[in-house]
């Protein structure tokens, strides 16, 4: 390995959101396609032809064409090592991304030119800007009709309250789509041309010189008005408010005919932040310092069909992992060697020897670790922030199908549970199983993991939504269950009540002051 600072000054670790369909699978194929990681993008769009989006790994993504689960990938690029890491589009997985936010040192944003800012665009948003994360903008489809970029960076400032700075802007769009003009660059990149017409360089008057058919478009007039309209009143560029999360840069491009990603690339990676410190219980950990630590963010089982192993996703915040060291488990105390480990190319994995802060690393887990676990090297004992905890909003009761498979069904449930998209709750009375979710498509993937991956057919009975209130003060009294505010413990034995809405939750609250409630979610804003 090249010297230890070197190497964590090369990494550039970047999750990236967007609302479903945006286009979000897309842009990573592409992006892996420049990182010569992978030979051929299958898109989505490929489906009959069995080519597959290669971040998109379990059967029910497959089949439907969306991320359930986030993937890791790395690539190198010009002697800078790329961290991606792929996020649910999903809403009913936000929880998952919530977590994989907080393992990345910045964001890419795709808005689809169209729609403009979605909800669950905004929702994502919202937790960059509560941890300070740089985001970078990716306007995608320039290739269709759809909202003008001027109404798209108004839009930016009024719904997300960030100001922006186009670092290229588009020459037309949709069957008019000629190509973009670079501010950043100080050139032309037209679109569906050969490659050596790409580019067209322009004059100190960000012109074109001399004769070229491109002047002939009156789109072109346009577009210089346009620019000429931004370098007077638009923002202007700050890299240090790049880096504070509080300006974005924008580029415009369409992922599917893979253009403006190389450029959007090249430029993201002068700007991204390296590996950033993290807060933990003995202070501010430096990336750049010896000793390693890390935490995990993610547990997935059955990664790989052939095996029935799981794994847990590891952000390596300092020092440097080399595979069999020791480490110890800040939770126990307890002391783990590190013996196998791997790092992702989507389904293709390989041993991972060395690694870096800022790299994710998967650990082969056999039950050991939970999410939000640290790991640390050396002799100080510390723990990472604590990952945040959605409270779920739809439940189900959940028992198996057949009584003599109770033993797979309760493996099935344990694991599943772990990995954190859905959580378990046992009735105090009764000791029925329920899960909790933040959304219905969590029971469906539940349902078809329990199903393929365990052999085990399970009974949902749907209970609807309720309002989840976990207990301060452990003696309450088991009397106060009822159908409205059911008892149950969670998987850490920690007394929830479930209320059936916010008006029973607040019925009980003033028949019962002395019972003291709180939300996890209350513990992050």
């Amino acid at each position: 390995m090249k010297n230890f600072k070197e190497e964590v000054l090369s990494r550039r670790t970047f999750a990236i959101i967007s609302h479903p369909d945006a286009g979000k699978t897309t842009l990573t194929e592409k992006l892996l396609l420049f990182g010569g990681a992978i030979r051929d993008a299958g898109t989505v769009k490929a489906k009959k032809t069995g080519k597959f989006a290669t971040s998109d790994w379990m059967e029910i993504e497959k089949q439907r064409g969306i991320s359930v689960t986030s993937s890791v990938m790395q690539f190198d690029y010009h002697g800078t090592k790329v961290n991606i890491l792929d996020t649910p589009g999903h809403q009913d997985f936000s929880e998952d991304t919530y977590r994989t936010l907080m393992a990345v040192d910045s964001a890419v944003m795709i808005v689809d030119s169209a729609k403009g800012i979605e909800d669950q665009t905004i929702k994502l948003f919202k937790v960059c800007r509560m941890r300070g994360i740089p985001i970078f903008t990716f306007i995608n489809k320039l290739d269709r009709q759809g909202k003008t970029p001027l109404e798209l960076l108004a839009e930016l400032e009024e719904v997300l309250g960030i100001e922006s700075y186009p670092m290229n802007w588009p020459i037309g769009m949709g069957k008019e789509f000629l190509g973009i003009y670079d501010r950043f660059y100080k050139r032309i990149e037209q679109f569906r041309v050969d490659e050596t017409d790409r580019f067209i360089s322009l004059n100190d008057d960000g012109e074109i010189e001399g004769e070229h058919p491109l002047k002939l478009s009156g789109l072109y007039d346009q577009t210089l008005e346009e620019i000429m309209l931004l370098n007077e009143a638009g923002n202007d560029f700050s890299a240090e408010r790049v880096k504070e999360g509080s300006l974005t840069p924008v580029f415009f491009g369409s992922a599917l005919t893979n253009f403006g990603v190389q450029t959007f690339l090249e430029t993201y990676l002068q700007f991204a932040p390296t590996p950033q410190p993290r807060n933990s219980t003995a202070g501010e950990i430096d990336p750049l310092s010896e000793e390693f630590s890390g935490f995990i963010f993610k547990i997935q089982a059955n990664m790989n069909p052939a095996h029935r192993d799981r794994i847990a996703f590891l952000r390596i915040c300092s020092g440097k992992f080399e595979r069999g060291m020791s480490v110890s488990l800040s939770r126990t105390g307890k002391p783990i060697k590190l013996s196998s480990s791997t790092q992702f190319m989507a389904d293709d994995r390989s041993t991972v020897d060395e690694a870096v802060s800022g790299d994710i690393i998967g650990l082969y887990d056999t039950g050991t670790y939970q999410i939000g676990d640290t790991l640390v090297a050396g002799k100080e004992q510390f723990q990472y922030e604590r990952l945040p905890q959605f409270t779920p909003e739809l439940y189900v009761r959940v028992s198996a199908k057949n009584v003599m498979k109770q033993k797979s069904f309760h493996k099935g449930i344990q694991q599943l549970v772990q990995e954190g998209a859905i959580q378990l709750f046992k009735t105090l009375k009764t000791d029925d199983y329920l899960l909790g979710a933040v959304g219905q498509l969590q029971f469906e993937v539940f349902e078809h993991r329990m199903r393929n991956e365990y052999n085990a057919e399970v009974i949902m009975e749907r209970l609807g939504s309720k309002v989840a209130r976990w207990v301060e003060n452990e003696d309450v009294n088991d009397n106060l269950s009822s159908s409205r505010s059911l008892l149950c413990v969670d998987r850490f034995d920690n007394k929830v009540f479930l209320f059936e809405n916010e008006f029973a939750l607040r019925w009980f609250q003033d028949k019962n002051p002395d019972v003291k409630l709180y939300n996890p979610m209350d513990l992050h804003q």
